[in-house]
């Protein structure tokens, strides 16, 4: 059904389309990215298609649970060459420990998709409280011009106190140092939202522009 839709609405059907859109216009081959949630597995082969060469770049995927860790390195062994997979690391801890140890190259992108992961238990979900001190913590990773995407889910009780706890604390950021927006979608009742956050590659040089 989902991939009739989507030969309907070329654009973009689904917040995972438009996330996925963004990313590819971030990352560059040989890059550093963190898939901070892995779930199944399914964002961190795309992070590893957009930034894994046979000898660089490097792609960390994080997730509490074990279940999703062997999920996700099931489906990048059936998709991706040795080569690349190498260059994975996949690690079983909450998204809260950053920055990780003996990481030291400079993070391009870092990718939460929040709630719970499909066809998993829906009682383990992603807790407001921890996912605004990750997410603080990621933005001090990033690289000048790096990216920080959420994927909010506000349909559950949690996901939506997580969304507007979000957009609560991002309000209160400093606009010369990230530039931070919001897609949703109008016409969907309680869709997921795709929050994405920039740091500026320039912070002096944007702010005496305006």
């Amino acid at each position: 059904m989902i991939l009739l839709m989507r030969s309907f609405f070329p654009l973009f059907y689904s917040h995972i389309d438009l996330a996925h859109h963004y990313w590819a216009q971030v990352i560059q081959k040989g890059d550093t990215v963190i898939d901070a949630t892995c779930g199944n597995g399914k964002d961190t082969l795309v992070l590893a298609k957009l930034a894994l060469e046979e000898t660089k770049g490097h792609v960390i995927g994080l997730d509490i649970q074990k279940e999703a860790l062997l999920a996700t390195e099931e489906l990048l062994r059936n998709h991706l060459p040795t080569t690349w997979i190498r260059r994975i690391t996949l690690l079983e801890q909450s998204h809260t420990v950053f920055p990780l140890d003996g990481q030291n190259d400079p993070i391009r992108l870092v990718v939460y998709n929040l709630g719970y992961r499909p066809l998993g238990a829906k009682r383990l979900t992603t807790m407001t409280a921890t996912t605004l001190i990750s997410v603080e913590k990621a933005l001090q990773l990033l690289m000048p011009g790096g990216v920080v995407s959420i994927t909010c889910y506000p349909g559950h009780e949690e996901g939506g106190r997580e969304e507007l706890a979000l957009e609560t604390w991002l309000n209160s950021l400093n606009p010369q140092i990230f530039n931070i927006c919001q897609h949703r979608w109008l016409n969907r009742h309680l869709s997921p939202s795709l929050i994405l956050i920039q740091k500026l590659s320039n912070p002096v040089g944007h702010a005496a522009d305006n």
